[in-house]
């Protein structure tokens, strides 16, 4: 198994765009989220996860659905949000991490894919 340190970044993101995908055969261990505001304004920010794993065996016997890490978060002009301070998000082949944005929002993702 290779572990493999990465960056994914995505600039002015204007509305619901998904930003990293899970290639097949790899797992993905999310690091770190920063969403910056580069507009004028105040804007607000929401981040999901969509995962399409199903039932597990066993006493999480639940497929996986769609959920938000922060919803409508509000970024001042100028400002920075940083999701998962210290915490991480494994993500499984084909999940997929987007944003959506009021405003033109800069992203960069710090990750490690394990294949």
């Amino acid at each position: 198994m290779a572990n493999t340190f990465k960056v994914v970044t995505k600039a002015g993101v204007t509305s619901a765009d998904v930003i990293y995908t899970v290639a097949s055969s790899t797992t993905t261990v999310v690091l770190g989220i920063m969403i910056g505001n580069t507009t004028t304004g105040q804007i607000t920010a929401t981040v999901s996860l969509g995962s399409d794993t199903s039932n597990r065996a066993g006493a999480n016997d639940e497929a996986n659905q769609t959920v938000e890490l922060v919803t409508t978060a509000r970024i001042p002009v100028g400002g920075t949000l940083e999701l998962l301070a210290g915490n991480k998000v494994v993500m499984e082949t084909t999940d997929a991490l987007s944003l959506t944005a009021t405003g033109s929002a800069d992203i960069a993702l710090s990750i490690m894919e394990i294949t």
